[in-house]
């Protein structure tokens, strides 16, 4: 069995990286470029403002925010 980090551990470089990969993919998102200084610079749509995030828990942050955005405006399907 692979060992799981813990709830409280700090995320990844790596972590931000595959869901700020995903949300643009998904076009949750319009773009998620990391900086050299490990910020992060995200835009929602193609036409709007730019915001920083200072790292990786901040992806994380925004991702948990969209998936929760996104799953409490679908109709319910059971």
């Amino acid at each position: 069995m692979i060992p799981h980090p813990s709830p409280s551990a700090e995320p990844t470089p790596a972590e931000a990286s595959a869901w700020a990969d995903v949300l643009v993919r998904r076009r949750l998102l319009h773009a998620a470029v990391l900086t050299p200084s490990g910020q992060w610079l995200v835009q929602d749509h193609p036409d709007g403002p730019v915001h920083l995030l200072q790292g990786p828990a901040d992806v994380l942050a925004l991702a948990a925010a969209i998936q929760h955005h996104t799953r409490s405006t679908r109709p319910e399907t059971r």
